[in-house]
């Protein structure tokens, strides 16, 4: 049923657009002509309120994308970004309302939220406008920035957008040097937490090309990186809470240096940009195991290279949590660490 000809519907959505706010938003898209989505922001308030909570501050930058991905095939529904200083005043929504209006630029009829209390306020500055309210039991979805922000997003993972998962997936990569159990490792945990897992790039593009052995090209590393890193994007869309990964960027940049004695400053640069949750760094104390496309079996040479890849580590400042003993344990002592992560999320 219409109600209006333009609609506002606002808020922070603070830490993100959850499905209740969806829900709001679809609801109102159909009451008007058009719907301007407005995300109210001070982020030195924001950032404030998020203090003690579970989930850090997120930039109004990214919940402003977040509305736009989430409204980009609803043509008569439009998304704005309005500083709204927050001091504990009446003032502050008084000022907020002008620069709603501004951003609007035409009269609102209909002011859309989930909150009766508010209907006094919307009085005073919108009067020219209605208030309607959708769901203020929250009967549709039990949910609400506050409970997202104190209890976290893994409990309320179904609360979540699609678009919006994507973020708060925990990306967990396990390193190590050859024969290690990474692989294994890797797809057994993503089974375990029925979720999707990164394979190591530079096994698939060598097995592509049938060795590695006297055939690796410097230019071989950055583009593993490269493949690599859009492996993690496309898997990390379809995650479920944790996205498991074998190998990143500085393992690549120790593989070049081993294979062609070259450390490359392209896979350096990589490596400080690239972002992982929990790092499981695997000891090499299980058998070697020749697969086709490793060349370094002898154990003393495997704590050589073991030592150089802790290196490196140490240099980009990465805590690692150290698996090690034989394959249970490895298992045991990997979920045990993922768990603890988890839990604080």
């Amino acid at each position: 049923m219409k109600v209006g000809t333009v609609g506002m519907y606002g808020g922070k959505f603070l830490p993100c657009p959850h499905m209740g706010h969806v829900y709001a938003m679809i609801r109102a898209s159909t009451m008007v002509d058009e719907l301007h989505v407005v995300v109210a922001f001070d982020e030195e308030h924001e950032k404030k309120l998020c203090a003690d909570g579970l989930i850090p501050h997120i930039p109004v930058r990214v919940r402003l994308r977040w509305w736009t991905q989430l409204t980009k095939d609803m043509p008569h529904v439009h998304v704005h970004a309005v500083y709204e200083q927050q001091t504990g005043h009446i003032s502050d929504w008084q000022r907020g309302a002008e620069g709603i209006k501004a951003a609007i630029g035409k009269p609102i009829d209909t002011v859309f939220s989930s909150e009766h209390g508010y209907t006094d306020i919307f009085r005073d500055l919108y009067p020219e406008a209605q208030h309607v309210v959708i769901d203020a039991k929250r009967v549709a979805y039990p949910i609400s920035g506050t409970m997202l922000r104190t209890e976290g997003v893994m409990k309320h993972w179904q609360m979540l957008p699609e678009i919006v998962k994507p973020y708060f997936v925990k990306k967990v990569v396990v390193v190590g040097t050859e024969s290690c159990g990474k692989s294994t490792l890797v797809r057994n945990l993503a089974n375990l937490y029925n979720t999707n897992y990164v394979e190591e790039w530079g096994r698939t593009y060598y097995e592509r090309l049938g060795n590695c052995e006297n055939i690796t090209l410097a230019q071989d590393y950055p583009e593993i990186a490269f493949e690599h890193k859009y492996q993690e994007k496309e898997q990390l869309a379809k995650a479920n809470k944790l996205l498991f990964i074998d190998t990143e960027a500085i393992v690549t940049q120790y593989f070049s240096m081993l294979y062609i004695g070259e450390r490359q400053p392209i896979l350096d640069e990589i490596a400080r940009l690239q972002q992982y949750d929990l790092w499981l760094f695997l000891e090499p104390d299980v058998k070697w195991v020749d697969d086709g496309t490793r060349s370094f079996g002898e154990q003393e040479v495997r704590e050589k290279n073991n030592a150089l890849l802790k290196e490196l580590l140490r240099e980009f400042g990465i805590p690692c949590k150290t698996v090690s003993g034989n394959y249970q344990e490895r298992l045991e002592q990997a979920i045990r660490y993922v768990n603890e992560m988890v839990e604080k999320t």
